[in-house]
């Protein structure tokens, strides 16, 4: 493996990029325009029924953003006639053949001029339906390669997957790929054509018994778990992410294949400027809650490594590999984390969230600082349930004797109480394999891809990915917690 300008290898490149809408993809434009506006064409695949409203959410939910704001300074005036150059929205949807790409001119010139295939697009919803999960994370990758085959200038496709594919397991977690078919729990059987039929078939089912989108909904829902465990995997999301890394590399043939594995991703680290975060991530969630005074407990392992990468770090990696790997045939899977090389603790983030929030208080709606303390930690799924049987479930009981008494008066309060209940413990069986994970996740491909590239020169510096360089308190208390208030508090 070898190593030439990175930025060299971008100039007059043409590449296709899946769910351009996403908080990767984002970061991942940005880089690519800002270090070399001499690239060619970025076809930006978004989910839009035309050209028009494809064009109207790349400026809303893209280019628009903060995000681009170091480029608009750079650009200044020139700044819409060179995004109009270089960007190229496709209306589209990766859970349909040919990626949903009804204008054939703009297809024909796609399979004409892309040089590479870069495939972002993913639900990453833990409890989603199981024919969205399966359309997008799976069978959409699968469109992925096809199309990709038939882009006669193809040097690589890379795909970003998740190191949660790996599911529960524990010790070191190492960059081998999927075999077709292939279980955590040594089961036989799965079959990705299976679990389309399995899923169609109970999609009908529910449809021709009239039942309402709802309950179509929560059974779609329940499926996916009910698919996901029965195979090893804890969760809809990772299940079909893992099948979607087995259709790549079973049906890839020749095709030079990089897949990207990151773990929990966080906010910028350095570029296009520290702490640009969008949305209510996987950590930030806890953020969130605890800065407004919402979250009184934590659940899970205090001394659990968390493993965070900051976007951009990701991002990079995404782009070294690509000039690393073009015009080879491989498969090449490069986990994308911090736990081995510079591991932080829940107790860590715990500490960092109380410092920041005690220091910079969350200003309530009624224009009052709310006050956080230490949180209640729950160290066993067993805590957890004495601690939910004392404090709710005994009070959803007498609120239901008293509803039985006054002729239903509280059931409104007994209703939602009840769902809230409910709420949570899915949220917590969701999320439960994340918050006692016993795993670290090997680089050692990634710590190859990061040795080429500091033997390469100058440009390390550049696409910088190394989490060693990582301070964690300073980038938690200083960069990753005031993005988080600054752009998802609400």
């Amino acid at each position: 493996m070898e190593l030439d300008s990175i930025v060299g290898f971008l100039e007059n490149k043409s590449i296709l990029v899946t769910g351009a809408t996403g908080f990767v993809a984002k970061i991942f434009v940005e880089k690519i325009l800002r270090i070399q506006p001499n690239v060619k064409k970025l076809f930006l695949l978004l989910r839009a029924g035309d050209t028009k409203s494809a064009t109207q959410r790349l400026k809303n939910e893209v280019t628009g953003k903060e995000l681009f704001r170091v480029l608009k300074e750079k650009w200044a005036s020139n700044f819409n006639s060179f995004l109009s150059e270089k960007l190229t929205p496709v209306p589209g949807d990766i859970s349909c053949h040919n990626l949903g790409v009804a204008d054939s001119n703009l297809r024909e010139e796609m399979w004409r001029e892309v040089d590479i295939v870069v495939n972002v697009a993913a639900t990453t919803n833990f409890d989603e339906r199981y024919d969205v999960a399966l359309g997008i994370n799976t069978l959409g990758a699968r469109h992925v390669l096809d199309f990709a085959k038939k882009c006669v200038k193809l040097k690589m496709l890379l795909h970003v997957s998740t190191a949660y594919v790996s599911g529960e397991r524990g010790g070191l977690i190492q960059e081998h790929p999927f075999k077709m078919g292939e279980t955590l729990n040594g089961t036989f059987g799965l079959d990705i054509e299976e679990e389309k039929r399995v899923m169609e078939e109970r999609l009908n089912e529910l449809q021709s018994e009239g039942a309402t989108q709802e309950a179509i909904t929560l059974a779609m829902k329940d499926l996916a778990m009910q698919r996901a465990k029965m195979h090893g995997w804890p969760n809809s999301y990772v299940f079909t992410k893992a099948m979607g890394e087995m259709a790549l590399g079973h049906f890839k043939e020749n095709l030079p294949l990089v897949i990207i594995r990151p773990t929990v991703i966080s906010s910028t680290y350095k570029e296009p400027f520290p702490g640009w975060v969008e949305g209510i991530r996987t950590i930030d969630s806890l953020a969130v809650g605890y800065g407004k005074g919402k979250l009184t407990f934590f659940l899970g392992d205090p001394e659990s490594v968390i493993d965070v990468i900051p976007v951009d770090m990701v991002v990079n990696s995404m782009i070294v590999a690509m000039a690393a790997h073009a015009n080879q045939p491989c498969e090449v899977i490069y986990q994308v984390g911090s736990s081995l090389k510079n591991p932080l603790r829940y107790s860590d983030l715990q500490d960092y969230g109380f410092r920041y929030f005690s220091e910079n208080p969350w200003i309530n709606k009624d224009g009052k600082a709310v006050k956080v303390g230490k949180v209640t930690v729950m160290r066993t799924m067993a805590s957890f349930h004495r601690y939910m049987a004392f404090r709710y479930l005994l009070l959803l009981k007498g609120l239901q004797i008293v509803n039985t008494a006054f002729c239903q008066y509280f059931r409104g309060m007994y209703t939602e109480l009840n769902q809230k209940i409910k709420f949570v413990l899915r949220l917590i069986d969701l999320y439960k394999p994340y918050l006692f994970f016993k795993g670290v996740f090997d680089d050692m491909n990634t710590e190859k891809l990061r040795m080429v590239l500091k033997a390469s020169g100058a440009e390390a510096d550049l696409f910088y990915f190394d989490p060693k360089c990582i301070d964690w308190e300073d980038y938690f208390m200083n960069t990753h917690i005031h993005g988080v208030v600054k752009y998802v508090f609400k």
